[in-house]
Parts: C-alpha cells; sequence; structure tokens
C-alpha cells in the first residue's frame, strides 16, 4: 500500500520544483501530482514543456520522492462540444507527460454538468472512445471518482459508468471528503468496487444534510451550489472507523492520498498529522 501527499496546500508558498522536498520533508515516501498552474492547471492546456517534464523528475528523484498519479481535470465530459474536444487534446498531452515521468497511474473527475447529465455522459464516452486505446496502449491505469457538482455524483453510479468501459485499465478513486454527496455509504459502495477500488483520497467533510439541510445556510434559499470540505481526519463528520474497517474488509491494496485543503496556514502540521492517522489506522486491527 502506498501513502502519499497531494501537496496542493504548498502551491502557493513552494515553487513547483520545491514540492517533492516538502513532500519528503512531511515524511511522505509518494506525492500525487495535483493540478499546478506550471504543469497541468484545472480545464486548461499543460503548461509543462518537456524541459519542466524533466526537471520535475529529477526533483522527485533527488528528493527520494515518488509519483504515484497525475492527476488532470479537464472537461473531457463538458456538453459543449469544443470544450470536449480541447479536453481531449489536452489529455493527450498529460498522457505523454505521465508517460515521460515513468509514472503508470492516473486520476481524474468526470467533469461534466449534473443539470446536463444525459448529454455530460454522452460526452464522457465520446472522449473515452478517443482516449482509452491510448490510455491502453501507454499502460496507464486510470482511476475516476464522483465529484460534488458533476453529473455523477453517487458512488454506485460511477461504478456503474467504470464498469460500461469494460477495461482493465480503468478504476475508481473513492474520495472521503465527497461522502455525504455520495449518500453516505462508504461501505456499500467499498464492497460495490472491490478490486475497482484503487485509490481514495483522505480528508473529513461535514454532512451538509444534518440540522434538517441547515448545516450550512446558503444563499439565496433554494441555491443548487454543493458544499463540502477537505479538513483533516477527526474534524468533520466521516466515519473513520467505518471508512478503514471497509478498507480493511476488502484487502485495498492501493493508494492512500492525504488531500486536505483547508488547513493552508497549517499545511505542515496538518500533512504530519494527516501521515500519522493514516498510519495508525491502517496499522489498527
Amino acid at each position: 500500500m502506498k501513502i502519499a501527499l497531494d501537496p496542493t496546500p504548498f502551491h502557493r508558498s513552494h515553487s513547483l520544483l520545491e514540492l517533492p522536498g516538502v513532500v519528503a520533508e512531511m515524511g511522505y515516501e509518494y506525492l500525487e501530482m495535483s493540478p499546478h498552474a506550471d504543469f497541468i492547471p484545472f480545464y486548461g492546456h499543460p503548461k509543462a514543456d518537456d524541459a519542466t517534464v524533466r526537471a520535475f523528475r529529477k526533483a522527485c528523484d533527488d528528493a527520494g520522492v515518488g509519483i504515484c498519479s497525475v492527476l488532470p481535470v479537464l472537461r473531457w465530459s463538458g456538453p459543449d462540444e469544443d470544450a470536449r474536444e480541447a479536453a481531449v487534446r489536452y489529455w493527450k498531452r498529460a498522457i505523454q507527460i505521465t508517460v515521460d515521468l515513468g509514472v503508470p497511474v492516473m486520476n481524474s473527475e468526470f467533469s461534466g454538468r449534473p443539470e446536463r447529465a444525459e448529454e455530460s455522459e454522452r460526452a464522457f464516452f465520446r472522449s473515452m472512445e478517443e482516449l482509452l486505446p491510448i490510455i491502453e496502449r501507454e499502460g496507464i491505469d486510470l482511476r475516476i471518482e464522483p465529484h460534488p457538482d458533476d453529473f455523477v455524483e453517487e458512488g454506485h453510479a460511477a461504478l456503474r459508468l467504470i464498469r460500461a468501459l469494460n477495461s482493465d485499465h480503468v478504476g475508481f478513486l473513492y474520495c472521503t471528503p465527497h461522502t455525504f454527496h455520495m449518500q453516505s455509504d462508504p461501505l456499500g459502495i467499498m464492497r460495490d468496487a472491490g478490486p475497482l477500488l484503487r485509490q481514495v483520497h483522505l480528508a473529513d467533510s461535514f454532512d451538509h444534510r444534518r440540522s434538517s439541510g441547515l448545516r450550512y445556510i446558503v444563499n439565496p434559499p433554494g441555491s443548487t451550489a454543493r458544499v463540502h470540505q477537505h479538513l483533516n481526519i477527526g474534524d468533520g463528520d466521516v466515519n473513520w472507523d467505518e471508512a478503514f474497517s471497509g478498507l480493511r474488509e476488502i484487502g485495498f491494496d492501493g493508494t492512500l492520498v492525504s488531500s486536505v485543503f483547508a488547513e493552508e496556514e497549517n499545511a505542515a502540521e496538518s500533512s504530519r498529522y494527516q501521515l500519522r492517522q493514516i498510519r495508525e489506522r491502517t496499522a489498527a486491527r
């Protein structure tokens, strides 16, 4: 089992090439290469040229840190066809960057629109018709997560879409801070996923459905905004005993990623705390 850090909380305070050293300093052996303005930004064409890719790979080698996965977030399921076609082009460059880094794993979101779910699903499969042969040819293991405000938000529904691709190269990523948007069924989703569950993002979140749906008050009333957090383990409502017991039950041996974004001002302390929690909870029986 790999334990990795998403270094997003350090993006503002450190340069791209400094991130591997920071991850090592926090005690992690792996990092997840999440969207970064100088590498593969959110929804945009990858900005890293070949020299930057080589320099980043060397920085990881020098720090003794492996890259567990590369995470692009691109509108490959967007119902706007021009945006979808652009996202496919961006994905092709992101795949090449991943191959050049020597990394066999990518993970992402579905990145469609919930109010246009049927169109987004069509767009997703249209994109995968073009990208999946490349992913399979390059030996990439792609792991996809449902996300709040996406055309698929619930875990079981996401698993149905992944199975529909009928490829051993595509698996499932469970993001614990999305638990309450996935109908709060972590154990059931893990059991449903079985060996398809290959990566887990670990952070806490509050259950927005509590207090008669008034845990958060969003104005104007009736807003369709989705609210969730990426907090330290234990700071929210996720049932961590259930989550880790579920991973043990299915024999999970994939990648666990600390994915806290709400503690940027305490990023070092938070990252070290997360690592202790993950180690203690995976060691418990």
